[in-house]
């Protein structure tokens, strides 16, 4: 029942959660006996890590009768899908259920079509996992239980933003704890699948309804917060509330599925707090399906580091649409072959198994299938090389949650998110190979793998978060930091100074100043030698570059010369007032420091911000060479040719992999792709594990055999072109 599952108080969560970067204790009990009393998470793990192309097909309520299900049959076949996700139950019920108020399809009459297609699959070989939808319901059921529907902070039950019809249930009280469970536990006692996917399971916004209120005033005394101000009474308890439920009701489901199949899981489709996700799950599936507006095409690699960063070798999903991704939601039309491509191939690069999902089993437009069978067909053919056991890149983009949810609050896209997006691009344009990793998880068996930490004005820290920082650099490990990092407490309550001051060898003096019009960066030799630092490499000339939008005043510990310094904004109008009113000052704008082995970088301005809105050259030049003096070492792989290119590299068990895709396109940042431009030759210089040999090496996807050259333990090799995407293939 809705209120037998209990609930943490306040403080007991947070010692739990994501917040203090706590390990596996959570929510009661080991990662691994989630689900006391049944089997262990291995063999979920083992039974989910075969499939590596998934295929969904989410029927519409009129498809029984309608479709044709033998060639959805022939056509999972034909592609090599080893994994199937089939509509079941929830808003509608695809199957006889016999549970009150579980509606089913209309069209379906006497018939089964989630068993019909089940039984195909299973002949076939494949897993199959149930999907199901919680998150609407027809007006009877709201007239027979008012309180399992959603309440706005008016008070207001929320009819359906799509369909009037329907009403949009509360993810986190009754409906969800009793009739969903009841649902689940239906489903995997008629067919005992391997597991059942939840689509909107999560809830839409906060809900108001009786049930939330109490249960929130229990938590911790407060009433809900009305909006989504981070400065709002009660806002912080409510994320961290909201977490804990939702993880409560996917403990539930999970088990009470594997009470029924031992071996199956609850698979949710996404969770706000990704590390608590990570700890949960055996797979997981990333809902990013395409990209729509100014999505860059590598968005697409980056949503898959973020969730492999908390799951580790657990198989990880990427769900994309043939169709439209765009607000406006046209979902029986088709995507562009080359937008298609590129997509999933940026997917595939950065780790994960894809699966396309196709709405309505009525075909409108045909296009996209024979797209899609190359593209598995190729995966198949390629598979011993997409089974990876570990990516070796050296160099770690780190990502926070809490400094989006307690730092950024309603501006988190501005103040957060396009910090990361800005060195995310400068690292690809740099061809950098790197991972993310979750702000959650820096003890050293997460980041000792790499080299440098890269933090993009990760703003909010703990005291904990910041000392294993400290004791990462202390083993030798380099760090970059932008802008206000480490400034607020992971609650995003401002320090009276950085978290990290004594890394990074600055305090803060308590002001800042942005944003900025016509400012400057004066760049400097080093009185010294006369020489220009190597993070000033190419801009030798350049005299000046132009500033960011927001600084930070802080004071050098310190006193060193600085390769940069501050030019102060001055007039941009009339034009014959433009002239600098304080030419040359000693403000230093990036702060150097080797400590050991280890090297630090702060910029106390937000020039990956800048970097993402301006795109200015100066600045993505900067950033490249101020991570290469970070790391100090040679990369793993170095591509030199012409063209954006998405590096990745990865070890298998007797092999190495270097993805390169081409993203070089005059639609590469507002899609979709007309055509794939390909770009011509790549000199390509891999580092051998120590000991290793290399036996074989292909290029996966012309099928080619490039003449390689080996000394000293690299490996060396020309790749003549690349359309969309090419695997260079090490046997070892």
């Amino acid at each position: 029942m809705a209120n037998d599952h209990k609930l943490f108080s306040r403080r007991e969560f947070i010692q739990r959660s994501a917040i203090t970067g706590a390990a596996a204790a959570t929510f009661g009990g080991t990662i691994s006996s989630i689900g006391a009393g049944v089997a262990p998470v291995s063999d979920s793990e083992s039974l989910f890590d075969k499939p590596m192309r998934w295929a969904q097909l989410v029927l519409v309520e009129n498809d029984p009768g309608n479709y044709d299900p033998q060639f959805w049959l022939d056509y999972f076949k034909r592609i090599r899908a080893d994994g199937a996700c089939l509509n079941a139950g929830g808003v509608v019920a695809f199957y006889p259920t016999k549970i009150p108020l579980h509606y089913r399809s209309a069209w379906m009459k006497d018939s089964d079509p989630f068993g019909e297609l089940l039984a195909g699959c299973r002949k076939l070989g494949m897993r199959v996992i149930a999907r199901t939808d919680p998150h609407a319901v027809r007006p009877w059921v709201m007239d027979a239980h008012p309180d399992w529907i959603a309440v706005d902070a008016e008070g207001e039950k929320r009819r359906h933003w799509a369909d009037p019809e329907l009403w949009v249930t509360c993810a986190l009280g009754p409906y969800n704890f009793e009739f969903m469970t009841e649902v689940h536990k239906e489903i995997m006692s008629l067919y005992r699948v391997d597991g059942i996917f939840s689509n909107r399971w999560a809830g839409h916004g906060a809900c108001y309804c009786e049930h939330c209120q109490r249960n929130f005033r229990e938590f911790c005394g407060k009433e809900l917060p009305r909006n989504n101000d981070r400065e709002e009474p009660g806002y912080q308890d409510y994320i961290v509330w909201r977490n804990q439920r939702l993880a409560e009701l996917a403990r539930l489901w999970d088990d009470e599925l594997r009470r029924i199949n031992p071996q199956s899981r609850f698979i949710p489709n996404g969770f706000p707090d990704l590390k608590i996700m990570g700890e949960l799950l055996a797979i997981a599936f990333i809902d990013r399906q395409g990209r729509r507006g100014l999505t860059p095409p590598w968005a697409n690699g980056k949503y898959a580091k973020e969730h492999r960063a908390v799951l580790g070798k657990k198989p990880l999903g990427g769900i994309f649409s043939v169709g439209f991704e765009e607000p406006h939601r046209w979902k029986d039309s088709v995507q562009s072959e080359s937008e298609l491509r590129i997509w999933v191939a940026d997917g595939i690069a950065n780790g994960v198994r894809p699966w396309f999902v196709k709405f309505c089993g009525v075909l409108y437009d045909r296009r996209w299938l024979k797209v899609v069978e190359e593209i598995y067909q190729w995966h198949h053919r390629a598979e011993a090389y997409l089974r990876n056991e570990e990516p070796l890149a050296r160099v770690g983009l780190v990502y926070s949650q809490q400094t989006a949810r307690f730092y950024g609050g309603e501006r988190a896209q501005q103040k957060v998110e396009d910090h990361a997006m800005g060195m995310y691009h400068a690292l690809i344009e740099a061809r950098i190979p790197f991972e993310m990793v979750n702000d959650g998880l820096l003890a050293a068996d997460h980041v000792d793998r790499f080299k440098l930490l890269i933090l993009p004005n990760i703003a909010a820290l703990s005291d904990e978060q910041c000392q294993l920082l400290r004791e990462y650099v202390a083993r030798g490990g380099s760090l970059l930091a932008t802008y206000e990092t480490s400034l607020y407490t992971e609650w995003g309550k401002e320090r009276k100074d950085f978290g990290l001051f004594d890394l990074f060898g600055a305090s803060y003096k308590g002001q800042k100043q942005g944003p900025m019009r016509n400012s400057y960066l004066s760049l400097e030799k080093d009185p010294r030698t006369g020489q220009y630092h190597p993070i000033l490499a190419g801009l030798e000339n350049a005299g000046r570059i132009i500033n960011g939008v927001h600084r930070l005043e802080v004071e050098a510990h310190e006193e060193l010369p600085s390769p940069i310094t501050l030019i102060p904004p001055y007039p941009d109008l009339p034009m014959e007032h433009v002239f600098p009113r304080v030419p040359k000052t000693d403000i230093r704008e990036v702060y150097l420091r080797e400590l050991g082995s280890s090297r630090i970088v702060y910029f106390p301005w937000d020039i990956d911000r800048t970097f993402w809105e301006v795109m200015c050259v100066d600045h993505g030049r900067l950033l490249r060479n101020a991570i290469e003096w970070a790391i100090n070492e040679e990369r793993p792989v170095t591509v030199t040719g012409p063209g954006v290119l998405d590096v990745t590299i990865w070890r298998q068990k007797e092999s190495m992999t270097v993805h390169l895709v081409n993203l070089t396109n005059p639609m590469m940042m507002k899609g979709p792709f007309r055509e794939l431009i390909p770009v011509g030759a790549q000199r390509v210089q891999v580092r051998l594990p120590e000991g290793k040999r290399a036996r074989r090496v292909r290029l996966l996807v012309s099928g080619r055999t490039p003449r390689a050259e080996e000394a000293q333990g690299r490996l060396s090799l020309t790749v003549p072109s690349i359309l969309a995407h090419e695997v260079v293939a090490i046997d070892l």
